[in-house]
Formats: C-alpha cells, structure tokens, sequence
C-alpha cells in the first residue's frame, strides 16, 4: 500500500512541477520521482578523473592552454 505525505511547495515551484509532465494526468508523484532519479549519479566519477579535472582546471587557471587552431596545425589536421 502506497502512503500518501502531503507537502507545502511554493506556488512558483508547482507551476515547474505542473510544466514537466509529460501528459497532463501525470501525477505530481511521477515527476517528482523522475526528477529525485536524475538527481541520483548511478556512474560518479573516480578519484583519477576528479584529479584529472582538478588538474586541468589548474592548468586553465595558469594560461597552460593551446587553441584549437594550434593543435589543428600541429598535427597537420589543417
């Protein structure tokens, strides 16, 4: 047997709500539910990739860049 909670939402928030249904006798349970499943990272990221980005937004940061024109040219793609 499913429990029924009732909540209090913003106006403005239920109007976001009523806007993502897929079909207009979808209930507020489903979009909810979708929403809460979006949310959820069933793949996260490793520790390697999260130090690979950390890395790379260091090298950002310092100007440690080459334009997509430069690589292009350096293997002769253009």
């Amino acid at each position: 047997m499913t429990a029924t909670t009732t909540i209090c939402i913003d106006p403005r928030v239920k109007d976001k709500l009523t806007s993502l249904k897929r079909y207009s006798r979808e209930s507020y349970s489903s979009v909810v539910e979708r929403l809460a499943n979006l949310a959820i990272d069933e793949d996260p990221l490793s520790d390697e990739a999260i130090h690979g980005i950390e890395e790379a937004l260091l090298d950002i940061k310092h100007g440690r860049i080459h334009s997509e024109e430069d690589i292009m040219k350096e293997f002769g793609l253009k």
